[in-house]
């Protein structure tokens, strides 16, 4: 009895000790995530064109010197999802041979789209498409064929594979990692391969986990801002309720009331029930604008700049304007590469959690090549919308690209009920995009806890609301792209190590598994059939 007494008390203490590093390590990450948070936030309040003036002269720095690294990492990121899909690869699953995956595909489908692109798709739907047609890039005139078809192979370029590859890629990596490796739900995790045993492993992940709170923080209050100046100027066209910073601080709050409400109950609840209602509500307005639209010239639109886009698609990921003016490549292609690099973490570690048990090929195709067309058709519906009502309405329309949607609806029957619509998307979206941030920010600062304690979520649900707010106070548009730029370079130098960790543990395990599949063949064979296999290996010797 004693004995039993004895050896209880020291398992027990082993638990203990374990459960104490596990905290130590959390709060590690935790701590020191949110300090370097409240310090970005107590520069902005207290020296804001200090802030202004470093983080334009950071911009600079990343745009002028590695804008090319962008283009080529993002390209090659592609490349290999679209090889993994068609290769034998894409047979493994994620998670056990024997795992079923855990939601529906409309479900799964409807949460992964509402936490990558949902409000940016609303906010650009009609105002990319508009000014790549009244501003194009230079040596294409402007309102011409040719810039309209500038205008929608930009479009498609933009939303289309490239991005929902950088999601796929470090989502796809991270459930392979999590539900196959039986590693956790961390960023760090990835890198697992080719740390583990090193002296500095555990320094090294904690610095990988903190870059991708930061990020994530950063990516997300970057479309919080981008939300909350859309549903504003939404609100001032249909009510008359005035566009400035004291309305956009109310709509923040009160969306943040929400979302911090949803991301404290269960997974299942709140952001998978929010989610089905945002792919709802937006088939409801892409068909209004099919119909009430001109129909026709969508459709064709949309075939073909499908077309011009996969015939252009090297030609267009490697453009660089060598010997010109690079403005517009920060402006748009630097910016939104970079605005998905920083959401990956996010992004890639939300769609990791609720892919459990689907094939690599299946999870590509649902991840990548379905939500591409989506996009596809989403920017040729909205954008010939816009530019069915020629350049010069263009050039007004983009001037505040936030209000472009509403003044495009305006021009056609029942437009004041698709502002209504597009404002109660948005704020869906908006409320859908943080719920999912505040979960994955819980999750990465407690060890890749699956089910993060409430204190935690609540606490990162107020830090993004608050950031989001500081960005816009500190510099409206222009601030939330800079930040978004800057967080986002870091990670980017990650990815080439993300390739290579992924390759070499899908080798190696593909490896394994023909050896276990070889050795229990031979079981079943006698041992006369297996004199003969090696007599006639020794023939095909000689």
């Amino acid at each position: 009895m004693k004995k039993y007494e004895g050896g209880s008390f020291f398992k027990i203490n082993i638990k203990t000790k374990i459960l104490e590093k596990l905290t130590i390590k959390e709060n590690i990450i935790f701590y020191s995530s949110f300090l370097i948070i409240f310090g970005i936030l107590s520069i902005i309040i207290l020296d804001k064109p200090g802030f202004e003036k470093t983080t334009k002269y950071l911009l600079d720095s990343v745009i002028t010197n590695f804008g090319f690294l962008y283009l080529i990492i993002v390209l090659v990121i592609a490349l290999i999802c679209i090889f993994l899909c068609c290769s034998s690869y894409g047979n493994i699953k994620l998670g056990k041979d024997n795992s079923k995956p855990e939601y529906s595909n409309l479900s799964w489908f409807s949460m992964l789209f509402s936490a990558g692109m949902g409000v940016g798709l609303v906010f650009w739907g009609v105002a990319e498409p508009l000014s790549h047609y009244a501003y194009p890039i230079s040596g294409i005139t402007p309102g011409s064929k040719e810039a309209i078809d500038f205008a929608f192979k930009t479009s498609f370029f933009h939303w289309g594979i490239h991005p929902w590859a950088i999601y796929s890629f470090l989502a796809l990596i991270m459930a392979y990692f999590q539900f196959r490796k039986g590693e956790k739900g961390l960023l760090s995790s990835v890198f697992s391969p080719l740390l583990k045993g090193k002296h500095y492993e555990k320094k090294v992940k904690n610095t990988i986990d903190i870059i991708a709170i930061l990020s994530t923080i950063t990516g997300v209050a970057t479309t919080l801002g981008f939300g909350a100046l859309q549903i504003n100027s939404g609100l001032n066209h249909l009510f008359g309720i005035s566009n400035n910073i004291t309305s956009q601080i109310v709509i923040i709050t009160i969306v943040t009331f929400v979302f911090i409400a949803s991301a404290l109950g269960p997974l299942d609840k709140g952001i998978k029930t929010l989610s089905n209602i945002n792919i709802f509500i937006s088939v409801f307005l892409l068909l209004m604008v099919i119909i009430l639209g001109p129909t026709i010239s969508i459709f064709n639109v949309f075939s073909e700049n499908l077309g011009n886009y996969l015939n252009n698609f090297l030609k267009i990921s490697l453009r660089t304007n060598s010997f010109g003016d690079n403005t517009w490549m920060s402006n748009w292609t630097i910016f939104y590469w970079s605005n998905w690099v920083a959401w990956t973490p996010f992004v890639g570690t939300f769609i990791a959690r609720i892919s459990k048990g689907r094939t690599i090929r299946e999870f590509i195709i649902g991840v990548v090549i379905i939500p591409s067309l989506v996009s596809f058709i989403w920017f040729s519906a909205f954008g010939t919308l816009g530019i069915n009502l020629g350049k010069e309405f263009a050039r007004v329309a983009v001037e505040n690209p936030e209000t472009a949607l509403f003044l495009v609806f305006s021009k056609y029957k029942l437009g004041a009920l698709m502002s209504g619509i597009a404002i109660l998307l948005l704020g869906s979206f908006f409320i859908t995009s943080a719920d999912s941030a505040t979960y994955v920010l819980g999750m990465m600062s407690s060890d890749g806890n699956l089910n993060p304690p409430s204190y935690k979520k609540f606490i990162w649900g107020l830090s993004q609301s608050l950031l989001a707010i500081a960005l816009i106070f500190a510099g409206g548009l222009s601030m939330l792209k800079t930040a978004s730029i800057i967080i986002a370079f870091p990670l980017l130098l990650l990815f080439p190590i993300m390739i290579f960790s992924l390759f070499y543990t899908l080798k190696r395990d593909v490896y394994i598994k023909k050896q276990i599949a070889l050795r229990n063949e031979l079981r079943k064979m006698s041992l006369e059939e297996i004199s003969d296999l090696s007599d006639t290996v020794k023939g095909l010797k000689r």
